[in-house]
């Protein structure tokens, strides 16, 4: 991209930023280029299936059973990526107290590795499983080695890679699986520690991302649709507050109407050069 393109974005931000402590929130598209697919296209629509909901996990065996095949073959393929451009930026931004801190929607971790502090995981991680049976919480890997010991069958099975670690998966090969057991307690509930869809955020993450909302300067949203309405709603709040709301997204997103700046650059080139 030639240098005068790429600097007016990067001077509106700083205009924007200067002399302040602006909040980040950021979506699937910050990890998109980690190699992390996203939920949705550039007009906000869902691409694929439905996404398996909280109340069909909960309720159906065959459903668990399912969700996990799809996971065990998914797994590895999320745990290896890595933080791109974008991540990185934004941990030196943080360490340069120039950003008061992040929220994110993402459940793959790629803050933390970046190197980013305190980060609010708004829908969780996928690198850690919640016993529905004891509440006892099991590192993912752990889950993982159990899976691959009691499914072998599946091993060298290849699967396309979906959101969130899931993977496209014939149904053939679903019968079979035997369902990891929670290494405390032998139940057969675990869930990975992450909001599925139709369920609610956690209250005590809730109040968190609302704290942080009131006491930035400002909110930049990075690679996200907004749909969700858990994190559409700290862009009211931050609005409501009288406060700037900017965005860096390629595409729409459901507070459009609300931002103050929007800049359609790839968020892994320009956030670089914010520092």
């Amino acid at each position: 991209m030639p240098d005068d393109l790429q600097r007016d974005p990067v001077e509106q931000l700083q205009q924007y930023m200067a002399g302040r402590r602006f909040l980040v929130l950021t979506g699937a598209g910050i990890s998109t280029p980690s190699g992390i697919p996203d939920y949705r296209d550039s007009d906000g629509v869902r691409r694929g299936k439905q996404p398996m909901m909280y109340q069909e996990f909960l309720a159906k065996a065959e459903a668990r059973r399912r969700y996990w095949a799809r996971a065990m073959l998914g797994w590895t393929r999320l745990r290896q990526a890595r933080p791109n451009q974008a991540h990185e930026a934004l941990a030196a931004l943080q360490g340069q107290a120039r950003i008061s801190g992040l929220i994110t929607q993402n459940v793959d971790a790629l803050h933390d590795q970046a190197g980013s502090q305190g980060v609010i995981e708004l829908h969780g991680s996928l690198h850690r499983v919640l016993c529905l049976d004891c509440g006892q919480r099991s590192e993912r890997q752990q889950i993982q080695h159990l899976m691959e010991a009691e499914n072998p069958y599946l091993a060298g099975v290849d699967a396309v890679q979906a959101p969130d670690g899931d993977t496209l998966l014939d149904p053939a090969f679903e019968a079979r699986f035997q369902v990891p057991r929670c290494p405390h307690c032998e139940g057969e509930r675990l869930k990975p520690d992450v909001v599925f869809f139709g369920e609610n955020v956690a209250a005590a993450t809730a109040t968190r991302a609302t704290q942080a909302v009131e006491q930035a300067d400002g909110l930049l949203v990075v690679g996200s649709s907004l749909m969700a309405y858990s994190a559409f709603r700290l862009c009211r709040a931050i609005k409501d507050q009288g406060k700037p709301l900017l965005a860096i997204n390629r595409g729409k997103t459901r507070a459009d109407e609300l931002l103050d700046l929007k800049v359609e650059v790839p968020c892994e080139e320009l956030l670089p050069l914010l520092i």
